[in-house]
């Protein structure tokens, strides 16, 4: 890929001589020429040189901070020559101007300027995306500003228009971490993976990218995979003494939080070793201090615990955790006024801390200072940290009510939990009174001092009771010694930040701090102010401190039983994620605990906390978006897939928060109207620049797809194709460029328009009713159910038309064939199938998640037939109770806005293989009796000629349900047509939406954090609507058969008890095979694997079948053009570099191959290491993946499948065939 570097005076040049296609334009750039050559004459030749080798792809590796600030003045010089020459061009420069510019103000950290050129380059150079440094500049920036929804964009874009790209290893780092941040666990770990096979430099050493690996199964309660990969890494050879205190913290925590990892009195010993030993290499982290603290408080060493929490204040002053412990230490240790001391300097550092308004809450009630309570309670309920809001509701409900019964003189029933009053029980006044006399002490009457006596007994019995109280409260409010099981919620609840740090300039960085939620993961990613001289040999850091209202706490977590493993923090990456921490609140010291009335809500501090009033811009932070860095906007007609960066940001991006102290670089000040910078498309100040311009990475032509259009030729022979390649790979293997005509990255398509109207969005279901055979065979009927225009056809009675014997595929049938068959199963929860709720069942969201299992059919029947008596039962019951109706099989919409949780689970049996004829021959033969276009093999069907077996796709998969069981949203595997039959008994509820709606569906998703391809989501109907996306909605009965068309979007849920058979066809048009190769492009975007091997099958296809439609016949040629360039082309390369091209014979029904690392397609030419090779292994690599692991690739063989003149001749024999005189049937 080339570099777009330009050298200044070939810019001065290019300015002076463009044509700008009129006078006035010629005469502007004539005047830009001669005033350029004043511009640049204080740059020497030298300098130039030097400038021309500058680019996005340094970022991260110069030390302009350091050794490097000739460099530094060199760009600060050429950014003045450049803005200058603009200026006086009046904009109308070369478009790689701008793209120079934006890497200039990007090596030198200047963003909002950065962003303004990159996206001046956007607008002016139509085919920008062939700029893979542009793109990677720009992804950079989008990091920099939380903007990662764009910033995964522009890496992938990268990636795919140039896999050899030279830092590759960086993006698959920072795509890893953001991956990590959205909960997208499974790309993370790809990611992290591939970054580790790369033995290219990057900005993170491999053992801090094994380090985020070891964290990622720990955020996923992989807790025994997270042990054992810490455990490994310990024993790494010079591993850095950062590294290892922080995975010695990590573990440590880890064994003290998690209860699966051994009993309590072993894990507690190993968690306080490995804490001692992270202390030991590196004694100034205030977290490992906590941690330590809270361990020693778990085992009753009251003293140790203290010494450690002071230690951790000393670090690390502002933890509103470290505070919080602390209070419920006092309290334990009857000293209720230091607790509350406690309790308030947590609560002044972080507002929103859940569990110290909830602790102080206590502490107020057990003193009957009810109203107080009650307002610490609520402040606890308005924390998002919150998990058991409910509780607390009914506790104030239950302390306003005993309140007001006080108030007339009545007496109420109350829970155990809550304490009577005693004579035990001081009075405010009474305890303001022992404080001044314990004040006064030394200079007391007798009667004082009897009177100090008396109170100070009944202090103690009060705090006797109080302790007694806190064993009886529920968990929430339970001390450190009775820390409660934590509750295992999903990952859609609770996000782990992206983990490690890396050291920046000052060598400050930060490391793990603990779970945050979702909304507040962005502002707990922390930053110093970086350089683009990040160091190679970076260092791990020492832990963040909570800021904002993440609530970072190990308190939190023990009150709201979130996730316990501590968050390691993206820290010092050379543009860092922006977090603005809050300034640290002074504390009050202990020494202060004597003053009087501290618990009472007379101090104006305090009650102004209670309010929500007093330092509220202390922890909350401010919930500041990116939409507003482009304030005007201008889509590129025709070509836009969204408004722009700003508008999907503010939609489809968790958004960046920080505090209201910003710092230079914040989005808060890009936010402000009053910044002095501007960030809205142009290269200087708004008023220097005549554009305005839309952001990169959003304007696509829709025509320009991986498929010609007619135009192109695509007719030369084999022998002319090998002749233009010639000589091509004689620079040897660096040339990325093996597709000689380069394709734009492709794209999801936009809405269509114009939008339907509201009553157009629940069309009817085409359906067809057969009566006989004759009508099944009948050809219109492949013609209806293929045609574009119908995204789904209901064929109805087509068991009874061709008699099919669906019994054969009845559990009871399935279980005396073959009952140990395996059966995949998905522990999902029972749902209406028009929502989907939170497991608590208080808002509707799209992720559907289930837990994955295995079983046999003869377990599952069991099952299965239990659920249906069980179901019968409660019917019975519930009409013996006149209930009105169940849930159970409900399709209707609840109104309430809620619905009632926790929801029941049930088992869903899915992905059975029934591949094999010997074992279900019977089933298998029933099959046949189906038309030609909708058997699982028939000449027509483009899967029958991949040569090996596809599972579930041209193999047949059964599916065994119970009510409520989901098939969550999802288009076919590359878009492929899928056949679906209803056994029954029961009905499935089927939700569809046509194909060209399905960018709409993947925005959805990447809003609410999904992965369109590899997540499971389930959609929001209301959400739909309101985006004008049409659903089709019907009931399959048994034996309906359901047609998906090529690429329709859909989910599926079973009303009743059921059994499903489905499997995949390809029709030989050129709508299926058009849709076949942009989801393959798509996937190779997107770094998912294509199951179908699409070039692998075009060979296949042109050998086994004449094709007659023309559209269908370019595509495919097309497609053999492209493989047989880059096949002839990569031989030459590596003939030209003296690497051998071993022969290796493809065997019959010899599967495609995919590389083991990237899993994208490898044709004809595989690279196997030598090692793989020697023991016939044959553990494939692409090119790409095979020279990062070995840059000349001394360690693999190549091995040869097909011969060239083989290729050829297939290539030549494929000709358009004469249409056929009828369609296939």
């Amino acid at each position: 890929m080339k570099s777009c570097g330009v050298s200044l005076a070939a810019a001065a040049a290019a300015a002076s001589t463009a044509s700008f296609g009129d006078e006035e334009k010629k005469m502007a750039a004539g005047k830009a020429s001669g005033q350029s050559e004043e511009d640049f004459a204080s740059l020497t030749a030298e300098e130039r040189e030097l400038l021309s080798g500058l680019d996005s792809r340094l970022f991260g590796f110069l030390r302009l901070h350091e050794d490097g600030a000739r460099t530094k003045a060199l760009l600060l010089k050429a950014v003045g020559c450049y803005e200058s020459l603009i200026l006086k061009a009046e904009g109308k420069v070369e478009s790689d101007f701008f793209c120079q510019l934006g890497h200039f103000n990007l090596l030198l950290e200047d963003y909002p300027k950065a962003l303004s050129a990159y996206q001046r380059y956007y607008s002016l150079q139509s085919d920008y995306w062939k700029n893979a440094a542009f793109l990677y500049g720009l992804g950079l920036v989008y990091f920099h500003y939380n903007a990662f929804q764009w910033a995964i964009k522009a890496f992938r874009e990268v990636l795919y228009v140039d896999p050899s790209f030279c830092r590759a290893k960086e993006i698959h780092l920072r795509l890893g971490l953001m991956f990590k941040v959205n909960t997208d666990f499974e790309s993370s770990l790809k990611h992290f993976q591939l970054a580790l096979v790369d033995c290219n430099p990057c900005t993170l050493s491999n053992a801090e990218i094994r380090f985020h690996i070891a964290h990622l199964y720990e955020t996923q309660r992989k807790y025994h995979s997270a042990k054992e990969a810490y455990e490994q890494l310990l024993q790494t050879e010079n591993l850095p003494a950062q590294v290892k205190a922080t995975v010695l913290q990590q573990l440590g925590w880890m064994h003290h939080t998690v209860d699966q990892l051994g009993d309590k009195a072993t894990k507690e010993n190993y968690a306080i070793q490995c804490l001692q030993k992270s202390l030991e290499a590196d004694p100034n982290s205030g977290q490992s201090w906590y941690f330590l603290g809270r361990c020693y408080s778990s085992i009753g060493k009251v003293q140790d615990a203290f010494i450690s929490y002071r230690q951790s204040i000393d670090k690390s002053e502002a933890s509103a955790d470290t505070w919080c412990s602390i209070g419920v230490l006092y309290q334990q240790q009857n000293q209720p006024m230091d607790a509350l001391q406690a309790y308030i300097c947590a609560v002044q550092l972080d507002h929103g801390h859940a569990a110290a308004w909830m602790d102080l809450g206590t502490l107020y009630e057990s003193c009957n200072q009810s109203q107080d309570a009650i307002k610490c309670y609520l402040n606890a309920t308005r924390s998002k940290n919150c998990s058991n809001t409910s509780a607390l509701a009914a506790r104030i409900k239950y302390l306003q009510n005993t309140l007001d019964a006080w108030s007339t003189g009545h007496t109420v029933s109350h829970p155990p939990v809550q304490q009577q009053v005693h004579s035990w029980c001081l009075t405010p006044q009474k305890l303001q009174h022992l404080e001044q006399l314990r004040a006064n002490r030394n200079n007391l009457n007798p009667a004082q001092k009897l009177m100090l006596e008396q109170l100070e007994s009944q202090f103690v019995l009060m705090q006797q009771q109080q302790q007694g109280l806190h064993k009886g409260q529920s968990s929430h409010l339970a001390g450190p010694n009775s820390e409660r099981p934590l509750s295992s919620t999903g990952p859609s609840q609770h996000l782990q930040a992206a983990g490690t740090g890396i050291q920046n300039q000052n060598g400050h960085s930060t490391m793990p701090s603990n779970s945050v939620t979702q909304g507040a993961a962005l502002n707990h990613l922390p930053s110093h102010t970086a350089t683009s001289g990040g160091q190679q040999g970076i260092t791990l850091t020492k832990e963040s401190k909570p800021s904002g209202n993440t609530s970072a706490v190990p308190d939190t977590n023990r009150h709201s039983g979130e996730t316990p493993n501590s968050t390691a923090s993206v820290e010092g990456l050379p543009n860092h994620v922006h977090q603005v921490t809050a300034d640290a609140v002074s504390s009050p010291s202990h020494g202060d605990s004597k003053s009087p009335g501290l618990l009472s809500s007379d101090n104006p501090q305090l009650s102004a906390l209670l309010m929500g009033k007093a330092n509220n811009n202390v922890g909350t932070g401010t919930c500041d978006k990116v939409n507003n860095i482009h304030p005007t906007v201008h889509t590129k007609t025709e070509n836009s897939v969204a408004s722009s960066p700003s508008s999907a940001i503010s939609t489809a991006t968790p958004s960046p928060k920080s505090t209201e102290q910003t710092t230079t670089n914040s989005v808060t000040s890009l936010n402000s109207p009053h910044s002095g910078h501007a960030v809205n498309g142009d290269a200087l100040e708004d008023s220097q620049s005549p554009i305005k311009t839309d952001p990169p990475l959003i304007g696509h032509k829709p025509n320009s797809q991986i498929i010609p259009s007619m135009s192109v030729s695509i007719y030369p022979s084999s022998a002319e194709v090998l002749k233009a390649c010639r000589n091509l790979g004689k620079n040897g293997l660096s040339n990325s460029s093996i597709l000689l005509d380069k394709c734009p990255p492709p794209r999801p398509p936009p809405p269509p328009h114009p939008p339907l109207p509201k009553d157009k969005l629940n069309p009817p279901t085409p359906s067809i009713y057969l009566e006989n055979k004759r009508d099944a065979f009948f050809p219109p009927l492949h013609q209806f159910c293929t045609n574009p225009n119908n995204p789904v056809t209901v064929i109805r009675g087509l068991a009874g038309a061709l008699k099919l014997d669906l019994g054969l595929f009845s559990t009871k049938t399935l279980v005396e064939a073959n009952n140990e068959h395996l059966v995949e199963v998905r522990t999902q929860l029972l749902q209406p199938s028009d929502e989907n709720w939170d497991p608590t069942g208080t808002k509707k969201i799209w992720r559907c998640e289930s837990s994955k299992s295995q079983t046999t059919i003869a377990k599952y029947a069991q099952y299965q037939a239990s659920s249906f008596q069980e179901s019968l039962k409660e019917e019975n019951e519930k009409k013996s109770h006149h209930k009105d109706h169940s849930d159970n099989e409900s399709t209707s919409s609840d109104n309430s806005g809620r619905r009632k949780g926790p929801f029941k689970t049930i088992k869903f049996g899915t992905n059975i293989d029934l591949s094999d004829d010997r074992k279900w021959k019977l089933q298998l033969h029933e099959l046949t009796k189906l038309p030609a276009f909708v058997r699982v093999v028939s000449a027509g069907n483009l899967l029958s000629h991949v040569g090996h077996t596809i599972l579930g796709m041209n193999t047949v998969q059964l599916y065994m349900k119970v009510p409520g069981s989901r098939t969550p949203g999802h288009q076919e595997n590359n878009n492929f047509c899928s056949v679906n039959i209803n056994i029954g008994p029961g009905d499935c509820e089927w939700f569809v939406v046509p194909e060209n709606y399905w960018g709409i569906m993947n925005d959805f998703c990447e809003r609410n954090n999904m992965n369109f391809l590899m997540g499971s989501w389930w959609p929001n109907l209301e959400d739909l609507y309101e985006a004008n996306v049409p659903v089709y909605r019907f009931i399959q009965r048994p034996g309906d058969l359901v047609w998906i068309n090529a690429g329709t979007v859909h989910w599926v849920q079973a009303i009743g008890w059921c059994n499903n058979i489905a499997w995949n066809v390809g029709p030989l048009t050129a709508c299926q095979y058009k849709l076949a190769v942009e989801r393959y492009e798509w996937n190779k975007l997107q770094s998912v694997k294509s199951i179908v091997p699409m070039v692998h099958l075009s060979w296949n296809i042109a050998r086994n079948i004449k094709v007659s439609d023309p559209k269908l016949f370019e595509m495919i040629k097309y497609c053999l053009l492209r493989t047989l360039k880059q096949c002839q082309t990569l031989r030459e390369a590596l003939i030209a570099a003296g690497k051998e091209i071993v022969w290796h014979e493809r065997t019959k029904e010899e599967p495609a191959h995919y590389c083991s690392i990237c899993e994208v397609e490898v044709f004809n030419l595989l690279y196997v290491t030598n090692e793989s090779n020697s023991r016939k292994t044959y553990i494939v690599h692409c090119l790409d993946c095979a020279r990062k692991i070995s840059g000349n690739l001394e360690n693999f063989v190549v091995l040869e499948q097909y011969k060239m003149e083989d290729l050829m001749q297939v290539y030549d024999q494929f000709t358009l065939a004469p249409p056929l005189p009828s369609s296939l049937s």
